[in-house]
């Protein structure tokens, strides 16, 4: 299945993938995935580097592994495409402008007929590619639309709300593990994913939290991460398996984190 990475501190890091071997974290049949992607926030905005094709070939990938980007916030996803063509319409994560924010969503899972049991209204915006992922994105932004015209876009709860019954009407449908952010909040569900081998249902994302720290480091197959400050900052890593040695918390079903600059500011059971 489709691998999911997320970094958020205060502190902007310089995070470096191998995707070459950073896509083999999901095991011999991850190798080769059909499209990989990642975004960078820079404030309200963020680099996002997406390509429809194995890591494996890319001509691309080495010079992004060597790139010099420093973010706060980083989101990350390597495709096994299930459902839609292999094509850079459907490499995730989709990203797409809202109440002047970029806005980043990533995927894991598969909903099968998610368009009949989530319909869309009829707005001028709509889905490019034919995933079901991008479908359930534009699900979650026409509720944030509307909890925005109801004049509650900035309430915490009432955002915290709409995301956990969006998340729990993904769960009736299928896997529903996923990364969301506007570059201020990052939201993390944790439903269930099938390991390989033996597809036995495993937790569907992990997170480590790193305390309070001037010089945060991760060296890991496949990823490096260098953040450095005169002022000691926290840091969150999310990802669908543990990339380090550390204890990583494999993370209930059902469950939604919010973070933001590191810290932990909600945990709800959905």
């Amino acid at each position: 299945m489709c691998e999911l990475f997320a970094y958020s501190s205060r502190v902007p890091a310089r995070v470096r993938f191998a995707f070459r071997e950073f896509a083999r974290h999901g095991g011999p049949h991850a190798a080769n995935p059909n499209g990989w992607g990642a975004a960078y926030f820079e404030g309200v905005d963020a680099h996002v580097l997406r390509e429809a094709q194995p890591a494996l070939t890319s001509a691309f990938v080495p010079v992004l592994e060597k790139h010099d980007f420093h973010s706060p916030l980083v989101v990350a996803h390597i495709r096994r495409a299930s459902r839609g063509p292999v094509a850079l319409v459907n490499t995730q994560p989709f990203s797409r402008e809202l109440f002047g924010r970029r806005h980043i969503f990533a995927h894991n899972g598969d909903l099968p007929d998610i368009e009949r049991v989530l319909p869309l209204a009829h707005t001028p915006y709509r889905p490019m590619g034919q995933t079901d992922s991008e479908h359930a994105f534009y699900v979650l932004m026409q509720a944030l639309i509307a909890l925005d015209a109801e004049g509650g876009g900035d309430d915490l709860k009432r955002r915290i709300a709409v995301v956990s019954g969006f998340a729990a009407k993904l769960r009736a449908i299928g896997p529903a593990n996923f990364l969301f952010t506007d570059g201020d909040l990052l939201f993390a569900h944790a439903h269930h994913r099938l390991s390989h081998p033996g597809n036995t249902w495993v937790p569907g994302l992990h997170l480590l939290m790193r305390n309070a720290a001037s010089e945060h480091l991760v060296r890991a197959s496949g990823l490096h991460i260098q953040g450095r400050d005169d002022k000691p900052a926290p840091a969150a890593l999310l990802a669908s398996v543990p990339l380090t040695p550390e204890a990583w918390e494999p993370l209930p079903e059902n469950t939604l984190l919010v973070l933001q600059q590191g810290r932990l500011i909600a945990r709800v059971q959905v």
